[in-house]
């Protein structure tokens, strides 16, 4: 019998490597990696720093690239992508969300949020106000649109980098260290916000030191020198 499409990996690593060149001793990050990540997970990626974890989700979203091995998300094999194709896929794909936000200081809120639907052509033009003050919206910020970063506190620049991330609608979110920059009570904040997320059927890897928030995600890994080491399930995935 045919799997169902929930049964199908919506993200798969087969044999990743990953290698540095740092001069005279290369450096391996990742050690032939295999990772089978479903629709409407929430997948927290921990370890110690240099463990390989931001390398990981670096495969996944095409950050970087693998030595040797496969990534494939959806049907795409992103590890065969070049840069303008790897950009538009990942624009329409995958929403990245960065510890230290990345938003561009000169534009506001919500000119920020507008950015990857203007790259990505999605949506009509006159719709993509509404559409972005919708995402503002939704983290709580509709009342900052028209601030520049540099007027919001680390939370919510955040949020507004999340809200960034969701422009396209992204059946992925992929997020390294979201809540690293944040004193606890706006992790929580954010943390939460995830988790409505995951609710709305987004598939959300999250990279994280903080393993209070790493123990209540569904599953988590444990990254150690290159290689996934541990797997623990806290709660089972639902299909269908």
């Amino acid at each position: 019998m045919a799997a169902e499409a929930s049964d199908l990996p919506v993200v798969k690593l087969r044999d990743v490597v990953k290698v540095y060149d740092t001069g005279e001793v290369p450096f391996t990050a990742l050690k032939g990696v295999d990772l089978d990540v479903y629709s409407g997970e929430f997948v927290g990626i921990i370890g110690k720093s240099g463990s390989g974890k931001t390398t990981l989700i670096n495969m996944i979203t095409g950050i970087d690239h693998p030595t040797s091995g496969e990534v494939i998300v959806g049907d795409t094999p992103v590890h065969r992508l070049g840069e303008n194709a790897l950009a538009k896929w990942r624009g329409r794909t995958v929403g990245v969300v960065f510890q230290f936000f990345q938003l561009l200081p000169t534009l506001t809120i919500l000119e920020n949020v507008l950015l990857p639907m203007d790259f990505c052509s999605m949506y009509a033009p006159r719709e993509r106000v509404g559409h972005a003050m919708e995402l503002l919206e939704q983290v709580e910020l509709a009342d900052q649109a028209n601030k520049l970063p540099a007027a919001l506190s680390g939370g919510q620049q955040q949020r507004a980098a999340i809200a960034r991330a969701l422009a396209n609608d992204p059946p992925i979110l992929a997020a390294d260290e979201p809540t690293g920059n944040l004193d606890s009570k706006t992790a929580e904040a954010v943390f939460a916000l995830f988790e409505r997320l995951v609710e709305q059927h987004k598939t959300i890897i999250m990279v994280t030191h903080d393993n209070d928030l790493a123990s209540r995600v569904r599953r988590a890994l444990h990254v150690a020198d290159g290689e996934i080491v541990e797997e623990r399930i806290h709660r089972e995935r639902h299909t269908g």
